[in-house]
């Protein structure tokens, strides 16, 4: 599983880890019943606090995407299964709106106005 963060960014640090869980889930990298790394081990190969990958995971758990166990640590649900089933979609979406020259920011702008 390939993490990585933007700390420059405006989006916060546990959002972007869980971006990018979800982003694994997407491509058919992660699969449901695949374990998560643990927490700890994220967050020391990308200098984080523990607490702010908790902070994704627990997001994550809340949105059905994981299960987290004690002992048995965060694996991804079935509940994942539709980020793989979109990934061609939104790839079309990207390619077109490329194609339009709108931006990354007005692309998301219009999902998430779309969403609501």
């Amino acid at each position: 599983m390939f993490i990585t963060v933007n700390p420059l960014s405006d989006e916060p640090l546990f959002a972007q880890v869980a971006s990018a869980v979800r982003a694994e889930a997407a491509s058919g990298a992660l699969l449901p019943g695949d374990k998560l790394p643990p927490a700890r081990e994220v967050a020391a190969a990308l200098g984080m606090n523990l607490h702010t990958v908790l902070h994704a995971y627990q997001d994550l758990r809340d949105e059905g995407l994981i299960e987290m166990r004690r002992g048995r640590g965060a694996i991804l649900t079935p509940a994942a299964e539709p980020l793989g089933e979109l990934a061609g979609d939104i790839a079309a979406l990207v390619a077109r709106s490329k194609a339009l020259g709108l931006s990354a920011e007005t692309l998301t702008s219009l999902v998430k106005e779309a969403a609501k």
